[in-house]
């Protein structure tokens, strides 16, 4: 049987690697020096393997296909967008099989890549989560392209990627990582969204064809958001969140539904959904969490952990 030694949620941003602050009073500078805690606690457990769950960018899946959960079985390759670490990543083959069956089990069919390209979605915290280098099993789930897996569905599918692992042959110690949020604002990527016309819809539908050639048309507009020391971030909300993972009970947040989710924290908020299933699949709630909000990243950038840091 398998142990599970905990969990870790961590936001993730292209602006951690683009705009690195230079000392920790400047923005960022308190995630990531809490991030580094993180890294350090996470070495000294010395799983064997990380379960890392974590949106993709429109730089593996677009509107051509677009599978609600993807498990990476052999092979996962960082795209390397934003500054991320680019290159082949060493994946638990065995121990994704045992969570592929395990969820089959449960009746979550979800989608397998043999070769799965992961980008800043994953790849970012499984590295500031100390995980480089340690085999890892990715979980892609969908959470910037509607329709989304409601936010009960990713409590169930927790639950049931827990009992997995646990399942799972062989004495290893896993982590498990989820990677998103916490609030933030976006452009739309609803094909449906009559804002969204012209080369940038048939971008989002087509752009399988060349994803390097739409991640250089798309990059500059994101690089363009940086900076801003007046965008939008929801930090009351954010600390509610993470206080609420501080206890076992997750209702309050599947109440949200997915409009007054996206009300209260954004439209890339709906990454809380990677925390949702990390969270249900440890059950334990979080015993020691960071925050710290950073409009000039975009984004809250939270942290949560069941073992102490």
């Amino acid at each position: 049987m398998t142990e599970i030694l905990g969990f870790v949620g961590m936001s993730h941003s292209p602006f951690a690697t683009l705009l690195p602050p230079a000392a920790v009073g400047e923005p960022g500078g308190a995630f990531l020096a809490d991030a580094a805690r993180v890294a350090n606690a996470v070495r000294a457990l010395a799983p064997d393997a990380l379960v890392v769950i974590g949106p993709d960018h429109f730089h593996a899946n677009f509107y051509d296909q677009m599978p609600p959960f993807v498990l990476g079985v052999e092979e996962a390759t960082g795209f390397g967008d934003f500054g991320s670490t680019a290159g082949p990543l060493p994946v638990a083959s065995g121990l994704a099989w045992a969570v592929r069956d395990g969820l089959t089990d449960a009746g979550f069919d979800v989608s397998l890549s043999y070769s799965l390209t992961v980008d800043h979605g994953v790849v970012q915290s499984y590295e500031m989560a100390g995980g480089a280098g340690i085999p890892v099993v990715p979980f892609v789930l969908n959470t910037a392209a509607p329709p989304l897996p409601s936010l009960a569905r990713c409590v169930a599918l927790g639950q049931a990627l827990g009992a997995a692992i646990r399942r799972a042959p062989g004495a290893g110690r896993v982590l498990v990582v989820a990677s998103g949020g916490l609030s933030h604002w976006l452009p739309s990527n609803d094909p449906r969204d009559p804002s969204v016309v012209g080369e940038r819809r048939d971008s989002l539908i087509h752009g399988r064809k060349d994803a390097r050639a739409f991640a250089a048309v798309r990059e500059p507009r994101v690089r363009a958001m940086a900076g801003n020391p007046d965008a939008r971030v929801n930090a009351d909300w954010d600390r509610w969140f993470l206080r609420q993972l501080r206890t076992l009970d997750l209702e309050p947040i599947v109440a949200l539904g997915h409009e007054k989710l996206e009300h209260e924290a954004g439209s890339g908020g709906h990454e809380v959904r990677a925390w949702l299933v990390g969270h249900a699949a440890v059950g334990l709630p979080l015993v020691w969490d960071s925050y710290e909000p950073v409009p000039e990243w975009i984004t809250g950038m939270g942290i949560g952990t069941t073992f102490p840091v």
